[in-house]
């Protein structure tokens, strides 16, 4: 009796451990699944990632380069929000340099890239390396401000566009929206 005792709990301990290993398991492959890229055949060569890393970068460079880490972060993440959602193009780099036509005027998604005063290559090294550096963060370890998940858009303070969207909350310089 003893004995179908201690192999009951045996077996209930086994079954116990591999519902939890399983669970674990399903819950890093769904994080992973969050911040994979999307490039052509789910293929990501280093060249890929290279250039979305840099787009990344390129983009909190300009837009939140001066601005504390979790303002880069926050601007890193609306550009990965955008690219997991179906209305925006599907890679980093497509988001970045977005251009759209709104009553016969080219309009980029972040204003940077349509301004000819900036220079498309960045200037500051350090400010950009540490932009670099969140990118990585953002994109390689999928690091993420919860507060910002369903964030899609965001303008400077001094900004008022009247969007009529639910604002989520300010980082730094920025106020940041979801869709409505």
């Amino acid at each position: 009796m003893e004995k179908s005792i201690r192999m009951f709990v045996l077996g209930l301990s086994l079954l116990l451990t591999a519902i939890f290993v399983q669970t674990i398991t399903q819950a890093k492959l769904a994080k992973l699944d969050q911040t994979a890229l999307f490039v052509t055949n789910d293929v990501v060569t280093i060249k890929d990632r290279e250039r979305q890393l840099d787009c990344l970068a390129r983009n909190i460079y300009h837009e939140a380069g001066h601005e504390p880490f979790e303002g880069k972060v926050a601007v890193a993440q609306v550009t990965m929000n955008r690219a997991a959602d179906s209305r925006f193009p599907s890679d980093v780099c497509g988001v970045v340099f977005q251009k759209n036509v709104f009553m016969e005027k080219v309009v980029c998604q972040f204003s940077w890239y349509c301004d000819s005063a900036v220079k498309l290559r960045p200037v500051n090294g350090p400010a950009y390396k540490e932009s670099y550096e969140v990118a990585k963060k953002v994109l390689l370890e999928g690091f993420r401000l919860d507060i910002l998940k369903n964030a899609m858009y965001y303008h400077a303070d001094y900004v008022n566009p009247r969007w009529g969207k639910p604002k989520i909350g300010q980082i730094g310089r920025h106020i940041f929206y979801r869709d409505i």
